[in-house]
């Protein structure tokens, strides 16, 4: 408090781990020492901690430069500034406080090693004493603590249920000394059959559901002790299998560990936080661990193989599907892997009545585990406003006690495959489990272990508890046999014992007689003295005898086995066959599914196959947009914008539509073909920028322009792509030797073409055997080349002359003519806007380097107005759309059917009108089949 160079508050705090608290102060101090030298001479602080008597309070206070500088805060609030200057104004003010407070000690301790040591404490605290479960019984302290308590209060399996607060309080008021709700909490989660592959507590009431409804109060829910937790947990805990220690107070004894006869860490798994580690153990099959613990029994060299077969993978109390292995090998070899879960679905026809048709419906039946039912229902929900679920109708929870069945209907016109697939990527129905075993050993030490180390360190455990369970008994045995065998020294000299009995002063000399002259110890002079007399009649006599035998047969019998380790090992497979037998009904559920088509969500899958526009500019941006997005409009009108945010220094490069689910070829002029999915392009706004390529396609060059870009639907064999360059060059080359492309998409790309080092290629079309190529230079001229006077080439060859041009003259566009589209028409568009149709007839096929026919005339603009030149000279069908694109972004969509027929000498009609310095620079045709 106050200024830095004024004094540090001084702070009452009730303990010293407290360790938010220190963690404020330690950054306080380290603010002051490393950032006020301007404003106090400040050297580096001590913490100084004051116990105050009789009330267990702690100040704290920074000495500088040998004077203490703080301000004193009240319990009632008041503060007060105090200020010393040397060594006894500091002992004066501690005196001071001293008679206030009822005296008390101050200790100098240095700042950063009483933090360490304070947060040391706290942090060994919380991994020993609160959130690592143990690796011998696989519980934390409150749940050993819990279920002691219950097994001290009797409450059986067979025997009535008790209030969970009568639990609770015991638990509380014994051994754990913590919030009452942190004990409610983890007594309910061992009660619940969706959180614990076996629960250890049987709950009678509201413990809460898989939507995440909170139990209800402890006042209200009873419970007792599993049959399970009885017999596998508890069983021999009177038998000194395990050690104790005093509770908090040293007013009673609790175990450290519980005799688990099962390896409960894997059965039932646990999560924690603790500080610097944390753990989250998946839940196993019983059965499969059984069968794992007595393979191990029988061979202690096991392979791993082996074990992964007899344990392959987590069971998850909520069923669902496990995908692929690998996840589970790395948890199996390292003590660490990421277990993919997703949930159990079909599909169903919803029958209906009336005149609403039926509706095929996904039906989910099994969650991942630790998935909220509630929640993700509402997530569903979420994307589907969000328009970011396609194909769902509707969404209903028809769960109830038989089970869970989340109901998904779904659209007339959806794919049950896709949609399900959407969700298992945008929602919690596919869901990764985070293993990771960090536990306590049996040593008290924090770490992460194997599978392998958990079991071992399990049978290792267990063969003690065994051993310390039979030592037990054999020295109950022994104690038995040697008083019976002073009975039997009785029964062969009554008449003696009963004289020296009688005889004797006291029972003390009594006893010092029997003692002396029939060679007996103390503890069986004193059974003697206190046997009853019916103890001595002859059928009593041959009843010991007979136990006699029986106790030094059992003797030798326990005696064999501390002797013999495999004894143990035999007894161990034993108890563990026997819970085999008495819990055969636990079956696996959770489904183990292979890697294949499974582990990975096929993307494309994810993906509704829609119709798109792509736009590319110059600079290297694209995006893609539904085509939706734009409406039909008439002949003429000035349409809508399409890239309003373009740079005046960038212009539209190309402009095409695809399907979703193409691959688009990207040709640069360099001569190399990449290639992306079209689903991969970032959907964009109509006045949106759009992205840089080389995000797209990492090796791109920026600075390298893009000749052409093909959609392809299939890499069919026979087809071709026909390369033209800026020189006139052309080539046509088979499309399946383009199909590597899509392997080299992230590396430099494909070789396409060979280019001298002043050509660089310009376009690129798709075409197959006996189809017309039809090129169109800026000037307004035309040629229509067969395909057959061009031979296939491979990917790296140069190519051969095509069109001759006039010096001013450049190539502008090239089209490809099937021989079925005799019928059709060339679409001819001008850069001022005006377009016409001109029938295919009306080119005929020439020869290479021809000049070729006039294609269009052009019209005469007015002054200031942009030279006009030829745009394009494209292929259409009578039911075909256009879509053109302006310089400024302005795009425009409307059938071809409303543009005239004209001749080739005619100049067109106007098909978009532009606003001033603008002209058309890219069109693309909509085929009709397309929509």
């Amino acid at each position: 408090g106050g200024d830095y160079g004024g004094g540090v508050e001084q702070v009452r705090v009730t303990t010293r781990l407290e360790v938010l608290f220190m963690w404020y102060i330690s950054s306080l101090m380290t603010f002051v020492s490393c950032h006020v030298s301007v404003h106090a001479p400040l050297q580096r602080g001590t913490l100084e901690c004051r116990r105050m008597g009789g009330r267990g309070g702690v100040r704290l206070g920074l000495r500088r430069r040998g004077a203490p500088v703080w301000v004193v805060r009240s319990r009632e609030g008041d503060t007060s500034g105090t200020t010393g200057d040397d060594k006894d104004d500091w002992e004066g003010e501690e005196q001071k406080e001293r008679r206030r407070d009822g005296g008390g000690e101050v200790v100098l301790a240095d700042l950063q090693q009483e933090m360490s040591r304070s947060y040391m404490e706290y942090a060994m605290s919380v991994i020993l004493g609160r959130a690592l479960p143990d690796i011998r019984d696989g519980l934390k302290p409150v749940h050993r603590r819990i279920l002691f308590a219950m097994h001290e209060l009797r409450l059986v399996a067979d025997g009535p249920y008790r209030k969970c607060a009568r639990v609770v309080g015991e638990v509380l008021g014994k051994y754990h000394p913590h919030g009452e709700t942190a004990i409610y909490d983890s007594l309910v989660r061992m009660a619940q059959d969706f959180s614990l592959g076996v629960p250890l507590v049987a709950g009678h009431g509201n413990f809460g559901s898989t939507d995440g409804d909170p139990p209800a109060a402890m006042r209200y829910t009873e419970c007792r002790l599993s049959s399970f937790a009885q017999a596998c947990l508890l069983e021999d805990i009177e038998m000194e299998t395990v050690d104790f220690l005093d509770n908090f107070d040293g007013s009673l004894q609790e175990p450290v560990v519980l005799p688990s006869r099962v390896p409960n860490l894997l059965l039932n798994g646990s999560s924690g936080i603790a500080v610097g580690m944390a753990t989250n153990i998946p839940p196993f099959n019983l059965l499969e661990l059984l069968e794992a613990l007595v393979a191990m029994i029988r061979d202690p060299h096991v392979s791993d193989a082996v074990l992964m077969e007899l344990l392959p993978g987590p069971d998850f109390p909520t069923g669902g599907q496990i995908l692929g292995t690998a996840g589970y090998r790395d948890l199996f070899s390292t003590g660490r892997g990421s277990i993919v879960m997703r949930a159990v679905s079909h599909t169903e026809i919803l029958r209906r009545d009336g005149k609403r048709t039926d509706r095929e419906a996904i039906v989910v039946t099994e969650l991942p585990y630790q998935v909220n039912k509630a929640s993700l229902i509402s997530r569903m929900a979420e994307l589907v406003n969000e328009k970011k679920l396609e194909g769902i109708g509707d969404l209903r929870d028809e769960s109830d006690r038989d089970g869970t069945r989340i109901v998904i209907e779904l659209k007339k016109d959806a794919v049950p495959e896709i949609v399900l697939n959407n969700l298992f990527q945008k929602t919690p129905l596919q869901t990764t489990f985070a293993a990771n075993i960090v536990v306590l050993d049996d040593e008290r030490t924090p770490g992460r272990r194997t599978l392998r180390k958990c079991l071992e360190a399990f049978l290792s455990f267990r063969r003690e508890t065994v051993r310390r369970r039979t030592q037990f008994a054999l020295t109950k045995a022994e104690e038995r046999l040697h008083l019976v065998e002073g009975y039997i020294t009785v029964q062969s000299n009554v008449d003696e014992i009963v004289q020296v009995i009688r005889g004797s002063e006291n029972a003390g000399h009594a006893r010092q007689t029997l003692e002396t002259r029939f060679s007996l110890s103390a503890k069986q002079s004193d059974a003697i003295l206190s046997m009853p007399l019916r103890r001595l009649t002859g059928l009593e006599r041959s009843r010991m005898e007979q136990e006699a035998e029986e106790l030094q047969k059992s003797v030798r019998e326990l005696r064999e086995v501390l002797e013999a380790p495999e004894k143990v090992d035999g007894i161990i497979e034993n108890e563990l066959g026997g819970i085999a037998r008495a819990n055969g009904a636990l079956k696996r559920r959770s489904q183990l599914m292979p890697d294949e088509n499974n582990s990975a969500i096929d993307e494309i899958s994810l993906i509704e196959n829609r119709q798109s526009v792509v736009i590319v500019t110059e600079q290297g941006f694209i995006k893609r947009m539904p085509i939706e997005t734009f409406d039909r409009q008439n002949r003429g009108t000035r349409g809508k914008i399409g890239l309003s945010s373009l740079k005046e220094t960038d212009s539209i490069s190309h402009f095409f539509n695809c399907m979703d689910h193409d691959n688009i070829l990207v040709l640069g002029q360099d001569g190399v073909a990449r290639i992306v999915p079209a689903y991969r392009i970032p959907a964009g706004s109509r006045t949106s920028r759009g992205t840089p390529m080389f995000r797209i396609l990492p090796s791109f060059d920026p600075g390298q322009g893009i000749a052409a870009i093909l959609p392809v639907s299939q890499f069919e064999e026979d087809e071709y792509v026909v390369l033209l360059t800026e020189k006139g060059l052309i080539k046509r080359t088979p499309m399946s030797a383009f199909k590597r492309a899509f392997q080299s998409a992230t590396s430099r790309g494909l070789v396409a073409i060979r280019l001298t080092e002043t050509d660089t290629l310009r376009w690129a079309e798709r075409c197959r055997e006996g189809d017309l190529i039809l090129l169109a230079s800026k000037g307004g001229m035309a040629l229509c080349v067969d395909t057959s006077r061009i031979r296939p080439t491979s990917r790296t060859s140069q190519g051969v002359a095509i069109m001759n041009l006039r010096d001013d003259d450049v190539i502008i566009d090239m089209s490809i003519v099937s021989p079925e589209q005799g019928d059709e028409f060339c679409l001819v568009v001008a850069s001022s806007g005006d377009g016409k149709r001109v029938p295919l007839s009306a080119f005929r096929p020439r020869g290479r380097r021809s000049m070729g026919v006039q294609a269009t005339k052009f019209k005469e603009q007015s002054s200031g107005a942009p030279t006009p030149a030829l745009v394009a000279l494209k292929v259409c069908h009578e039911d075909d759309e256009v879509m053109l694109i302006s310089e400024k972004g302005t795009i425009t969509r409307q059938r071809v059917s409303q543009i005239a027929i004209q001749s080739r000498a005619a100049k067109g009609v106007r098909i978009q009108k532009l606003s001033e310095n603008d002209e058309v620079v890219a069109l693309t045709i909509i085929r009709e089949s397309s929509e």
